[in-house]
């Protein structure tokens, strides 16, 4: 039995390497490992219930299941790499879940929280990607570089985070889909100690979550 679930686990990785167009790197599809990882869930469940037979059934329902939910983020992924390409804006996938990170150089204005109109069209892509995909919840969570302190940084990263939110309900996006948070100096992805790094820490990201 244990050899039957392991079965239905490879047969959805073989099929699971691909070539990012992006990146030229061979990397696993979000469908086939939901698709693996489902069917061998199912094949435990179902072995437990009604041995090797429970097992081929459960694998196929779980399989599916497993498909469906990678399948939809897989799309919307797809969707968003080919409308940011060369934006600036970094599309990287956590799980089922997409992250985009919008730079502060296409967003906002140091010290500002009125977006730059450079952001309407990233931000025109977003809504549009997401009015399509209706299942999916945004948390928009606004960050500062370290300069100044929380008293300061948090009040701007939640206006910032809340100006994208706004821009996204005016393009169609219903707002109950949407949380916002300002983060200030929390969770920096480069270093403070240069003018560059700082600039990066200054930023805006969307995560889309699966919702189904």
């Amino acid at each position: 039995m244990k050899k039957l679930i392991l079965c239905f686990v490879a047969l959805g990785m073989l099929n699971a390497c691909a070539t990012d167009a992006y990146t030229g790197e061979s990397k696993v599809a979000k469908t086939a490992w939901g698709t693996g990882i489902g069917a061998a869930v199912g094949a435990g469940v179902g072995a437990l219930i009604g041995g090797e037979k429970g097992a081929l059934i459960g694998a196929g329902i779980g399989g599916a299941a497993g498909a469906a939910t990678g399948g939809y983020m897989d799309v919307q992924e797809s969707k968003l790499r080919q409308k940011l390409t060369g934006t600036g804006v970094q599309v990287a996938r956590d799980g089922d879940n997409i992250r985009l990170i919008m730079p502060n150089s296409i967003t906002f204005k140091t010290n500002d929280s009125a977006m730059k109109t450079s952001a309407n069209a990233v931000l025109d892509s977003v809504a549009q990607v997401a009015n399509e995909y209706d299942k999916t919840r945004l948390q928009i969570v606004g960050y500062t570089d370290s300069t100044g302190n929380d008293k300061i940084n948090i009040p701007l990263s939640e206006r910032r985070a809340a100006s994208v939110a706004n821009y996204l309900t005016l393009r169609g996006v219903n707002g109950a889909r949407m949380n916002t948070y300002g983060a200030g100096a929390a969770n920096p992805i480069a270093s403070n100690a240069t003018e560059e790094g700082k600039a990066q820490n200054r930023r805006v990201e969307i995560t889309l979550i699966n919702a189904q």
